[in-house]
């Protein structure tokens, strides 16, 4: 096993491919989601369908983040990042020679287990290499990566879309995921393990992959009224499946997540439930305003132009998450993160009140204002997670905070889905006939919205101090 610290060039280059991988996954996300109104148009989908291409690739990952990531602890993080980025990169080509809603749907899956792969192991690599001194910097760095990708995806995404088709941002992703993959295997030398000799708990991965996979099924069938019931029970088996995880975690040697992370740091517990509130607050944010911009009866925006204008909430994210991750090196991450919370949910509150006739710059001032919030919140949350996890389990407590995101984010579709499904909008394709309907709930979802994210407020509050 390597220096579990690193040289100065192995921390080099797992800054260099963590940073890079940070940075294609949310890019490929955010062009995904821009182009859902052409897509649905090419393969004839309505909203729900669409929603399944977005939360195909969340779900699939969600289920797989904690078991992959006490994998990596115990058989190596290079060997499962390694794998991760070559099972992203095949898929993407496949998303983009899909003729069918099924195909790529299933291709995002498998996106999906990539995805897990690398997002239970990228940050644990990063606090594996460097000193406790130094993590909130590259933190910040990686977050800052992640955000520049947001930044990028729309427009980029919007410009290919515009003239290339849906299908060539797949085909982006398979070339930068072949050059992740290019440098992984030519520089970065060496493995490094948390809990190297253990064994995995297969049966306790089994029952989360299942339990998980039930409870966030069963509430996306909640948007279908024929599904509604079956939803409920998925939702209760779901629940029962996870609390027996949690029994069979508590009485084995060697658990696939260590519940004591919980029962032992109240830190680790409130910073990843504060993350948890966050995204599902805010993920569904740019599909929400993509579809207002795009549809809108009054001066509707093309895919490209609509990607220029949500460019500016990840943009702000990116240029101020550096700073923010060396300010939560050296003030308590509580104090920062929570302060983010406070602009988010003033952002969501400002866009409850949104309509047609509502100014452009107002629309883009807001977005400034919840991108700037965000990176107040993210880089401290994720610092206070990692500082407050033992070495020997920080694949787990990366995995962990990567769950809490998917499954965030998979909620927060869930909600603006569910609105639309109560609106009878969600098989039809949103025209100025059903635009009424789209903007009521587009205000019911950033009301719900905006009233989880005050509630986390005091989540973040309360997980104390880190140091």
């Amino acid at each position: 096993m390597a220096d579990p610290r690193g040289n100065g060039a192995s921390r080099g280059v797992v800054l260099l491919v963590a940073t890079i991988a940070s940075f294609i996954f949310p890019f490929m996300a955010s062009t995904v989601i821009i182009a859902l109104p052409s897509l649905g148009k090419e393969l004839s989908l309505g909203t729900v369908m669409l929603n399944w291409v977005a939360t195909a690739y969340l779900l699939s990952s969600a289920a797989l983040l904690v078991p992959f990531g006490r994998i990596a602890d115990i058989y190596g993080r290079k060997k499962i990042f390694t794998w991760g980025i070559a099972i992203f990169t095949v898929s993407s080509l496949l998303c983009g020679i899909a003729t069918s809603a099924t195909m790529l749907i299933s291709f995002r899956v498998l996106q999906g287990i990539g995805g897990a792969m690398l997002a239970g192991t990228s940050v644990a690599l990063l606090t594996t290499v460097f000193p406790a001194n130094e993590r909130g910097k590259v933190l910040g760095i990686i977050v800052a990566a992640a955000y520049l990708g947001l930044s990028l995806g729309p427009v980029l995404g919007g410009i290919l879309t515009q003239h290339l088709g849906w299908r060539s941002i797949f085909f982006l992703g398979a070339v930068l995921g072949s050059l992740v993959l290019g440098v992984v295997l030519w520089k970065l030398k060496g493995e490094w393990t948390g809990a190297k000799g253990e064994r995995l708990d297969f049966a306790g991965s089994v029952i989360y992959v299942i339990g998980l996979v039930a409870l966030v099924y069963g509430f996306t069938l909640l948007e279908e009224s024929s599904g509604m019931w079956l939803g409920v029970g998925l939702i209760a088996g779901g629940v029962i499946g996870l609390s027996a995880f949690i029994w069979w975690e508590m009485r084995i040697r060697s658990p696939v997540l260590d519940i004591g992370l919980f029962r032992n740091s109240r830190a680790f517990t409130f910073s990843n439930l504060a993350a948890l509130i966050n995204y599902s607050a805010t993920y569904a944010v740019t599909l929400l305003m993509s579809f207002y911009l795009q549809y809108r009866p009054i001066n509707p925006f093309d895919a490209q132009d609509a990607g220029l204008i949500l460019v500016a909430m990840p943009a702000v994210q990116a240029v101020f998450s550096p700073l923010t991750g060396r300010l939560s090196d050296r003030i308590e991450p509580r104090l920062i993160a929570s302060a983010g919370m406070v602009l988010n949910t003033v952002g969501l509150t400002l866009f409850i009140f949104v309509n047609e006739e509502t100014p452009l710059k107002l629309i883009i001032g807001n977005l400034i204002l919840i991108g700037f919030g965000f990176a107040l919140f993210v880089s401290p949350n994720t610092n206070a997670i990692m500082s407050s996890a033992p070495k020997t389990a920080y694949g787990a407590a990366s995995a962990t905070l990567a769950t809490m995101r998917q499954v965030g984010m998979v909620l927060s579709m869930g909600v603006a889905m569910l609105m639309f499904t109560l609106n009878n909008i969600a098989d039809v394709q949103i025209t100025a006939e059903y635009y009424p309907l789209f903007q009521q709930s587009m205000k019911t979802s950033f009301t719900i919205f905006a009233i989880l994210c005050f509630g986390g407020i005091f989540a973040s509050l309360a997980r104390g101090k880190v140091r």
